[in-house]
């Protein structure tokens, strides 16, 4: 009995010295802790101070307008330069979206007009002239009167100034720009003193109902359009098909027989999504890059010779490629292609050879508005994970474009548009992630009772610390308990 009092008297010293240790690592861990939160509280607050996270979110306002009327009857070709209505103020757009439609609104099939291009730019026109310029019209670029804003590159001469523009491909192409970007327009900063913000329209389409050869007269064949020189009477060597023989006014070549169709009235119906440009708003710089460029010019368009079958069936793939430093370093938002029927893709890669983005062509298969059949009717657009994909200052940039050669094509085009955002404070402009493969996972918070919310990093050292005072008591424990094992009794 005594020896079983000693025993109990040993385990409860042992208890009441474990129990100490173990409170002591307690108010150990505790305090370890609560510095350790104090200590990432001020690190966060320190490192988040130019950054705000932004709770004024604006309203997205959405508006449709239609251009100036063009009136055209088969074979007629119209590309004129309009001024068009566009939203006012200090704004951030965030889409662009446009078709054809004829006076009740009803959008037009490409097999009857054939759109080749819509592009849109913005112009700062001189206070004092402005009136003069809406009654006179587009003339030479950066004239007094006005000065070309237009993208941020890359042309040499700025012959792709467009901010919006597609094609053929208009109504099945995604356009829209997540927020919070959004490409920035009507910035006061920008317009020069005495000067004013208009918009300039250009519309290229062909009125290909009872032509002679319809895909001829969509790639703009010289020898259907009777064209042999150019406006200077200078003769045309070696062009067979492109811009220059399908301009405004110019008419395609008709099948025999009565013409049945009849002149009609066009619209160009185009609807404009925006915000008010407030913090919450992160610009994107628009780069058009053309795979005809040279280094001294962009050439727009070129030919594509069609292979021998020998009998047999092939799919030849006439590939062209260039080669362009990007302007500046930024964060790739959005990318798309723009191509002809023809086309098999086009793709932009990265100096080191990483795909930036790959858009391809999508073909009609009926009669349908936007599904015409042989027609390109939407290009793919590729919309990289936030923060994943950033392109350098001056890093070279390889753009492929790929077209079916099956056939001869005349002034096809191979355009790729690029939406890139500038990091800010010289890192990333979001918060938790990285560039390239050493991205970081957005850290997703807990939440508590009351609602607030405790970031992962917290968490993990809460658990950290408990985790190590346990442990240690353990260890502490155990070695004690070796101290106080009974001794053999002796006999």
């Amino acid at each position: 009995m005594i020896l079983m009092l000693m025993q109990e008297g040993r385990v409860t010293s042992f208890l009441r010295v474990s129990c100490m240790a173990s409170f002591r690592l307690w108010s150990l861990a505790t305090f370890l802790f609560m510095v350790h939160v104090h200590v990432l509280a001020s690190s966060r607050s320190q490192q988040q101070q130019p950054e705000k996270i932004c709770l004024n979110e604006q309203p997205l306002h959405s508006k449709t307008f239609l251009s100036e009327a063009f009136t055209l009857g088969p074979g007629d070709v119209q590309n004129k330069v309009y001024h068009m209505e566009f939203p006012t103020g200090h704004i951030a757009v965030r889409s662009f979206f446009a078709e054809v439609v004829d006076e009740l609104g009803v959008p037009v099939p490409l097999y009857e007009l054939y759109l080749h291009h819509w592009i849109v730019v913005n112009i700062y026109v001189n206070q004092s002239e402005k009136e003069s310029f809406l009654r006179e019209g587009y003339g030479e670029r950066n004239s007094p009167t006005f000065i070309m804003a237009g993208n941020d590159g890359v042309c040499p001469h700025k012959e792709l100034s467009q901010i919006f523009g597609l094609g053929s491909e208009t109504r099945r192409t995604n356009t829209s720009i997540p927020s919070p970007y959004g490409i920035v327009v009507g910035d006061p900063n920008k317009i020069p003193d005495e000067y004013e913000e208009l918009w300039l329209l250009n519309v290229h389409a062909i009125d290909t109902r009872e032509v002679l050869d319809r895909q001829g007269c969509t790639e703009c064949r010289c020898n259907l359009y009777n064209v042999t020189a150019e406006d200077n009477g200078k003769p045309l060597k070696g062009y067979v098909g492109g811009l220059r023989c399908c301009e405004d006014g110019t008419h395609c070549r008709l099948g025999e027989g009565l013409i049945k169709a009849a002149r009609r009235k066009l619209f160009l119906q185009y609807t404009v999504k925006w915000v008010e440009f407030n913090e919450c708003v992160i610009p994107v710089k628009v780069y058009i890059f053309d795979v005809t460029e040279t280094g001294n010019r962009c050439q727009v368009e070129y030919d594509t010779p069609s292979c021998p079958s020998f009998g047999f069936p092939r799919d030849c793939i006439d590939t062209r490629e260039t080669r362009v430093a990007s302007p500046q370093s930024g964060e790739v938002i959005y990318g798309v292609a723009h191509q002809h029927s023809g086309g098999k893709g086009a793709s932009l890669y990265g100096e080191d050879g990483r795909e930036i983005c790959t858009s391809l062509p999508l073909y009609g298969s009926g009669t349908t508005p936007g599904d015409e059949a042989g027609y390109v009717v939407g290009m793919s657009s590729c919309y990289p994970k936030p923060g994943s994909l950033k392109i350098e200052d001056k890093e070279v940039l390889r753009l492929q474009s790929n077209y079916s050669t099956n056939k001869v094509h005349t002034g096809v085009m191979g355009l790729f548009y690029l939406l890139v955002a500038s990091p800010i404070h010289g890192t990333s402009i979001f918060k938790d992630t990285n560039f390239g493969t050493s991205s970081k996972l957005r850290q997703a918070p807990y939440e508590i009772a009351n609602g607030s919310r405790i970031p992962t990093n917290i968490v993990f050292g809460i658990v950290m610390v408990v985790g190590v005072s346990f442990i240690v008591a353990f260890v502490v424990a155990k070695r004690n308990g070796r101290a106080l094992q009974y001794e053999a009794l002796t006999s």
